[in-house]
């Protein structure tokens, strides 16, 4: 299991005998982006002696508690702290997501409501037009009604013409037995009692039977009324059916032309909105370059602190003695009385740890270094995107700039540290040298210093980066003008973009509810003609048929009286027959 510890380091004798090295356990693993802290526990770890006093580190330990191995913390514990502001990122662009889920779904209930009510609205609509739906069909049904009784009427007239022709044929052949008894009367024919009788009976049939059309032209008549009866029930529906249709007509006119106006007024929209995008993108460009400028700006004021203190401190050096020794001074007497072996064996142990930090701190360096690089290609690239690909390389180059701070300054205590074993390693190296009979001279890079040169350099590179930061805060000053200049801008035309779009909204919920009103009113229109032209086209059916009775039934009564007429004239006859003198037939 892996647990992140701290290494302590008790110290024995005066000469570093007998010392001994723990490892503190702090943390444990529970997986990989899980950590839980422990008890403190130690554990003895002679495989951390090389390490420093206070080193952070990362052991892994078998179940038996025994050590497997072990690693600088330094580097591990950089990656988990970036993993984690990853994901805190992560976390906030989810809530973020999820506030706009929230606000989509309030917006789509509201939607759904406004529906609901349209389709209540519509509902209404719909049963009233069923209403007037059913009594169409209950005017249909008295049409039908009236066409059936016009139909019986049809039938009653067609038989009262066909027993009319009987009677008819039956008194032309009466007529023409009545021309036969004139033609033979001179001779001496006579027409007995018996006969008058009949013909009398027959011509008494005949009128009777001719004055039954009355009847009927009063049955037809009362059709004719029935049928006036529903045209006008029906006029009123056909008349509303205009009132709709021009209505319609009207409401998709003012669609089409409400419909060109909300597109007109899209196209500015979008216009308006393109041009508010590249202003914003102009905006995020400047800003992005402000905060480019604003961390070389940071930098510059660190670099130009670390260089104040590196000036005054030298020049406390400089006010010092010509020699200058780092760390603390080792105790000569005491090494010089050593046996040779032990001290050789010192010696030899200091130089092995100062190799071993001496690597570990040049890979801390060259890392530092990698991360400088790229720093810079991050800065390089963002001056040559924009959008959304610019938002994702500033918050990259954020955390590159921070883990870059955490690295530096986690590496500054381990210089220090890398210096003060070099200075100690040399004055044992020294003594070690001395005793062995070799003749040892101060070097000039080690123990005497021309702080000189060093504070002149200094002091042009602190000159030279003082003017850089005083152009960096000019241009700043610069863009920040810009900016809020900008800014204003911007949100000017973002309350009028957003006034513009309310306006289109609001035209375009006026433009669907006018193209609803349209098409319920067309349906209406189309329901209403649906329903009154088979009506109207059986009204115009019955009303034919029943001129055609009528055309008949007058030519029927026109017969009637031409037959009247006749029959006067044959009575007339035969009452000149009966009263001639009797004649015998010869």
């Amino acid at each position: 299991m892996l647990y992140l510890a701290e290494v302590q380091k008790q110290k024995g004798g005066l000469l570093g005998g007998g010392s001994k090295t723990e490892l503190k356990l702090l943390a444990c693993q529970r997986s990989d982006q899980n950590w839980s802290t422990v008890l403190e526990q130690t554990i003895g770890a002679e495989e951390a002696s090389k390490l420093n006093d206070g080193a952070l580190v990362l052991v892994e330990l078998s179940p038996n508690r025994q050590v497997k191995r072990i690693q600088e913390a330094g580097r591990p514990l950089v990656n988990i702290l970036h993993n984690f502001s990853r994901q805190m990122e992560k976390f906030k662009l989810k809530e973020d997501e999820i506030d706009q889920w929230k606000q989509s779904l309030m917006f789509q209930v509201q939607e759904l409501n406004r529906r609901e009510m349209d389709m209540e609205s519509r509902w209404e609509q719909l049963q009233h037009l069923e209403h007037e739906v059913q009594d169409l069909e209950k005017q249909r049904q008295e049409v039908k009604s009236s066409r059936e009784q016009i139909k019986q009427l049809r039938t009653e007239v067609e038989r009262n013409r066909q027993e009319l022709e009987g009677a008819w044929q039956h008194l032309r052949g009466e007529q023409r037995r009545l021309d036969d008894l004139q033609a033979y009367s001179p001779q001496g024919t006579v027409v007995d009692e018996a006969q008058t009788k009949a013909i009398t009976d027959l011509l008494n049939r005949l009128s009777g039977g001719v004055g039954s059309t009355v009847g009927l032209r009063e049955n037809l008549n009362f059709a004719f009324e029935l049928l006036e009866q529903q045209q006008a029930t029906l006029n009123p529906h056909w008349q509303q059916l205009e009132q709709q249709q021009s209505l319609a007509q009207q409401q998709q006119g003012e669609v089409e032309q409400l419909s060109q106006s909300w597109r007109d007024h899209q196209t500015e929209f979008q216009q308006f909105q393109n041009s508010l995008h590249q202003q914003i993108a102009e905006l995020q460009l400047t800003t992005a370059t402000l905060k480019n400028k604003q961390g070389l700006s940071d930098i510059l004021k660190e670099k130009l602190g670390i260089q104040q203190d590196l000036y005054q401190q030298t020049q406390a050096l400089v006010a010092m003695a010509d020699n200058l020794v780092f760390g603390q001074q080792v105790d000569v007497e005491v090494l010089e009385n050593l046996p040779l072996e032990e001290l050789q064996k010192i010696v030899q142990d200091l130089h092995n740890k100062l190799e071993i930090d001496s690597s570990f701190v040049q890979d801390q360096e060259q890392e530092l270094n990698y991360k400088e690089q790229g720093i810079k290609d991050l800065e390089a690239k963002i001056q040559q995107v924009s959008g959304e690909e610019l938002k994702n390389l500033e918050l990259e180059l954020a955390e590159e700039k921070d883990l870059y701070r955490m690295l530096n300054k986690s590496l500054r205590p381990q210089r220090n540290n890398l210096l003060r074993q070099e200075q100690t390693f040399k004055q044992h190296q020294k003594i070690l040298l001395q005793r062995q009979g070799h003749f040892v001279t101060y070097s000039p890079g080690y123990n005497t210093i021309n702080l000189d040169s060093i504070l002149s350099q200094i002091d042009n590179q602190r000159q030279q980066n003082f003017q850089e930061l005083q152009k960096l805060e000019n241009e700043i000053q610069q863009l920040s003008a810009d900016i809020e200049i900008k800014l204003g801008e911007i949100d000017h035309q973002t309350q009028e973009l957003e006034s513009k779009h309310q306006e289109l909204k609001s035209m375009e919920e006026q433009l669907l509810h006018l193209q609803t009103a349209t098409a319920e009113c067309w349906g209406r229109v189309n329901l209403y003609q649906q329903a009154l032209q088979p009506i109207q086209d059986c009204l115009d059916s019955l009303r034919d048929k029943l001129h055609t009775i009528s055309d008949s039934l007058t030519h029927v009564q026109e017969i009637g009286d031409s037959q009247r007429q006749t029959i006067s004239e044959m009575r007339q006859t035969i009452q000149s027959l009966m009263n001639l003198p009797d004649v015998l037939v010869s």
